[in-house]
Order: structure tokens, then sequence, then C-alpha cells
């Protein structure tokens, strides 16, 4: 019997492209350009197996309705489509039980691939239909992470579905990618939103004071503690305990947190009553922990413990597409601060920032964005602007840092099975080479052909025949 597919969606176009995508593939589409009408039909038309709906829409939106048809029918798979691929939509969407979350735009193959993946949940309650639904952006200026890139896409879906699981999470990333920020959002879309979020830098703790500070201790437990201390776990009672640069945790706090985790209870420093907690633990780190465990640094039973799910946080310079966005926001911010007019980037601006290899990654570009909106003249930023500020920058790129940053990227291609590695890195290490070169010489190539070793016709080759760069 062919599946019925439901698509709900006020954009016309939207809604007949997928639509007849769907009906090629053999399935039975009824298209409605809002909610209203799709749960008017619903008292005269048989139900639908899947429904697709657009989460942003006039009248009720997407996640109103999927909460309307999950009253109707709660075992009705219902797919969330959206061009805002936040975190406040994802968690919405799959804490309002959707099937799945699909970011527009989309290639219709793997729409129709989604559908027939989903209709076996539908088949398993002896129905033929299956319910698609779209979740719909909030405003991205509540949430603190920003992205339109892919890895930054699949990241928000991740937390969305995360959120809602009582699992430990490792989040992994370089510094300055802003790993707090997922373990933030991952807290405030969770059930445990209501109750504590405590964070711990365990790497800016001195080692015999860490222990104090995770599980607290009692008064007299040794020279200098006057009272009672409560921990970091206490403290975290009922909500989530995230705990930053845990690479760096000493071995014997290692095996006092394995406990924790395991058995969710422990003693205060010096103290004989046993405390219970029920606390989410969120680790994150810059660092390989499998190497440090390989290394006997770090305990294989421990990270186990906590790499219950990995989640990593590309770096900026694998999302240069985002820093116009992030740019403007930290532009913004910056603004309101000051009380003035917010100034934008130049074209030309945004070129170099996008060129720049970002050592400090968001963390760097946000106070680039600062300095610029204090220092630079005008409204308007340009290239010159931001060749001063990058140039001041502190944490420039040591001569080795550029090998580990090229050898952590090769590492992680290889292990995600990309292809063509050595090619995408020389196109990459000449582009940067050009583009330093250029900027150098104030996009005079002939000077910058001799300054790289090459001839004039030969950097022109390889710029495509770009212009002069400012």
């Amino acid at each position: 019997m062919t599946a019925r597919v439901w698509v709900v969606d006020d954009d016309r176009a939207v809604r007949f492209v997928l639509a007849q995508a769907l009906r090629e593939a053999g399935f039975a589409v009824q298209a409605f350009d809002g909610a209203p009408a799709a749960l008017a039909a619903l008292a005269s038309e048989p139900p639908p197996a899947l429904v697709f709906t657009d989460i942003r829409m006039p009248g009720m939106d997407g996640l109103a309705y999927l909460d309307a048809l999950k009253l109707r029918d709660p075992e009705l798979p219902v797919i969330v489509m959206s061009a805002w691929t936040d975190i406040a939509s994802t968690a919405g969407a799959f804490r309002g039980g959707a099937h799945e979350f699909l970011s527009k735009p989309f290639d219709l193959d793997d729409a129709v691939a989604l559908a027939r993946r989903a209709l076996p949940a539908a088949a398993s309650r002896g129905e033929d239909d299956v319910t698609i639904s779209d979740g719909a952006p909030a405003d991205a200026n509540a949430h603190a992470l920003l992205g339109d890139a892919p890895a930054m896409r699949e990241l928000f879906r991740a937390i969305g579905r995360l959120a809602q699981a009582p699992l430990s999470v490792l989040v992994t990333g370089e510094t300055g990618t802003g790993k707090e920020l997922v373990a933030r959002a991952l807290h405030r879309e969770s059930p445990r939103s209501g109750k504590p979020f405590i964070a711990l830098n365990t790497a800016a703790i001195p080692a015999e004071l860490l222990e104090s500070e995770l599980f607290g201790h009692e008064a007299g437990a040794f020279t200098g503690a006057a009272r009672r201390h409560v921990g970091r776990f206490e403290q975290a009672d009922g909500g989530t305990l995230f705990l930053d640069e845990i690479g760096d945790m000493p071995a014997p706090l290692q095996t006092r947190l394995l406990r924790v985790l395991a058995e969710g209870e422990f003693f205060r420093v010096g103290g004989r009553e046993l405390i219970r907690v029920d606390v989410r633990v969120i680790a994150a780190t810059h660092q390989d922990l499998d190497q440090r465990v390989a290394a006997g640094r770090f305990r294989a039973d421990l990270l186990h413990r906590l790499d219950v799910v990995r989640l990593r946080l590309p770096p900026l310079r694998e999302r240069a597409g985002d820093i116009g966005l992030l740019a403007a926001r930290f532009l913004a911010h910056a603004a309101a601060r000051f009380n003035a007019p917010a100034k934008k980037l130049a074209p030309e601006a945004l070129r170099l920032l996008q060129a720049h290899a970002w050592p400090g990654n968001v963390r760097e570009l946000e106070n680039i964005c600062w300095r610029l909106a204090a220092l630079a003249p005008g409204t308007s930023i340009g290239a010159a602007d931001v060749r001063e500020h990058l140039h001041a920058a502190p944490g420039a790129v040591e001569p080795a840092d550029w090998t580990a940053a090229l050898t952590a990227w090769a590492r992680t291609a290889l292990a995600d099975g990309q292809g063509d590695v050595h090619g995408r890195a020389k196109a990459r290490f000449e582009q940067a080479l050009l583009t330093a070169a250029l900027q150098h010489t104030d996009g005079h190539r002939q000077r910058a052909a001799q300054l790289l070793g090459l001839g004039r016709n030969t950097l022109t080759r390889k710029l495509g025949g770009k212009q002069r760069v400012e």
C-alpha cells in the first residue's frame, strides 16, 4: 500500500519541489500551506504516515504543529525542516518528539531517502504513513553558539538530540573554539535546565586545591580549612557539572572522579559523611586523550566513563564561511557596550579575516572585533584596519605551530575517510602562502613572487587570475 506523506510549508516553491520529488519516489503526497489547514484535514482525510513540516510559518509554527500531532498520535514519525539549524530549533524539535531534523537547503535525494528510512517506524505500528516536520528558528542572538557551516549544523543537531539524554559527553576542540558554550547549550536544553550549571577549569586550579574544589572539605581538614566548604559536585546536584581541560587532571583525582561517576557518591576531604549526588558531567579537552591514555597519563576507564558521546568543535579555520556571521555579532555586541552604531566590515576586510589562520579560534576573532570596534575610525572597517590589528594580535603562530595544526588536520581527515588529502592540503598550503605574501606587499604581485621564490607568471597562474588582494 502506498504510504501517505504530508508536506506542510508556507513556502510554495519548497512545497512544490519536495512534494514532486516524493511523488516521483512512489509516495502519495498532500501539500499544505500552513499548520491550521493540515490539522483541519485530519478530520476528513486518512491520517498520513509521514509529515514534513517547516518550523517558521505564520499562524501556528512547526513546533506547535508538532505538539498537536503528537497529542493525536504520539507514535507518528515527524521530520522537522528549517533554514535555521540552531540549538533552540533542533532541541525543541527533538524534545517535541520529532523523528529527524532536516536543514534547508537540502538535497531532494536526501529528503526522499530520509522518508524511506522513517517509513519502517510507521510500518511497525501497522500503518502506511510517515510524518515529517520542520523546526523553526529561534532568535539567533539568544544563543552563544553560532555558525552555518556543515560541521556546525551537525553539531547543533547532535546537541538537540543529546540534550534530552542523561549521558556523559566529552567535548573536544582547540583552545578558543567555545567548548563551554556547547556544555551550556546541552544544559540549557535539557530537563536539568532549572538546576545549577557549574563550570570548573581543572587546569586553572592548583593540584593541591583541586580535590577540595571538586568534593569540598570539612573544617580542620587541612591547614587553613577554618570552615566546611561545599564542593562543585554538591553545588551541581540535580544539574550539570562542566569540567574543562580534563586532560590535565592529576592521576589521584582521576581515581576519585571515576568513583563518583560510577557510584554517584563521595566523601568530602576530611569527612566521614557519604555524600550522594545526581550530576550530569560534561568534560572538555583540547588534548588527545587517547594518546594520553597510551602514554599512561590518563586512566582508560575514566575516559570510557566520560566519553559516552564525543562532540568535536571544529577550529575556526575549518569554517571560514562563518567568520562574517561571527564578526557581525561581536561588532554588534561591542557597539551596544560602547553605546555607538555598529561598525561593518568592508568586503576586502572580511576576505582578510577569512584568510587568517586563527590560532586562537573564535576567542581570537572576538578580541580582534572588539579592538576594531574601539579603534577603527568611521563606521566601515577596511582592509588596512584589519591588517593593523591582525598583525598586532597576540598569540602569533610560532614556526612549529602550523606543522602541528597540519598534522592534526591530516589525522582528522584520514580518520574521517576523506579523499585526496594530499591535494587539498597542498592547495590550502599554497593559498596561505600566496595570501600572506600579497598582504605583505599590499597586493604587488611581482614583489610577492620574488619573496616566495616564484616567477610572476607562476604566481598569477596559481592565483587563477584573481584580482589584486587588498
